[in-house]
């Protein structure tokens, strides 16, 4: 089977700044697959590598069957993979309805319309003509959320989703990610909260100094938790 998305062996600077150190990882359709580890280890290089934000100096990147040499967003979007962004990054002069239309400018075609995302996400079309970043916190999570699927992704990368959020929203979250997961979309989840992790993942990568050091099934189990805590811990 072909990995949606394949690292490896890859080095990513900033700058001077080297941040990303040899690090291999795939994700293969269907999985939904936790990235975790403390600040500062580099999991939001990962994401910005395969969008050309970091840049890749050795190594390799593929999305499918395609070797990425030059990693741009628009490429990753073009082959199925989009980023739900840390921050969520809503357009501030574009209306709710506006931001997802947006999200579905890629034209890639597949189950998710405005409709659709509509009925995943209710409280959108009743806001849908409100200015995006006039939406409470979990509300604008939602339509970062909704945005991405209207690309029709095989692949969504989620960088800390939760961030900021009260945990009844967390818990709709992990619902909405689930659902989505259960319609065949993989998901890459960088993420600290072990509620989350655990209520959504099925496999880990643990990151430390910019490399994938560890790896495992995700369960409820006590022993699974501890493994994946001390991975997080400061």
């Amino acid at each position: 089977m072909t990995a949606l998305l394949a690292l490896e062996n890859v080095d990513a600077f900033y700058g001077a700044a080297h941040i990303l150190h040899r690090l291999s990882l795939q994700v293969q359709p269907g999985e939904r697959v936790a990235l975790i580890g403390r600040n500062g280890v580099g999991k939001t290089t990962v994401v910005n590598t395969i969008l050309g934000l970091a840049q890749l100096r050795k190594g390799t990147v593929r999305i499918g069957s395609a070797t990425i040499a030059r990693p741009r967003p628009y490429l990753a979007a073009q082959r199925g993979v989009v980023v739900v962004p840390q921050g969520r990054r809503i357009v501030a002069n574009l209306t709710v309805e506006e931001n997802l239309l947006l999200g579905g400018a890629v034209g890639r075609k597949g189950p998710w319309t405005v409709p659709e995302i509509y009925k995943l996400f209710p409280i959108l079309q009743e806001r849908a003509h409100t200015p995006g970043t006039a939406l409470s916190g979990g509300q604008q999570q939602m339509l970062a959320v909704g945005r991405a699927l209207m690309s029709n992704p095989s692949l969504v990368l989620l960088d800390e989703p939760t961030e900021g959020l009260a945990p009844v929203i967390v818990d709709q979250l992990a619902d909405i990610f689930n659902r989505v997961a259960d319609q065949g979309t993989a998901l890459l989840l960088i993420e600290q909260n072990l509620s989350l992790v655990t209520r959504v993942a099925h496999r880990y990568l643990a990151m430390a100094k910019g490399a994938v050091v560890a790896q495992g099934a995700v369960d409820t189990s006590a022993a699974c938790t501890q493994e994946l805590a001390a991975h997080i811990a400061v």
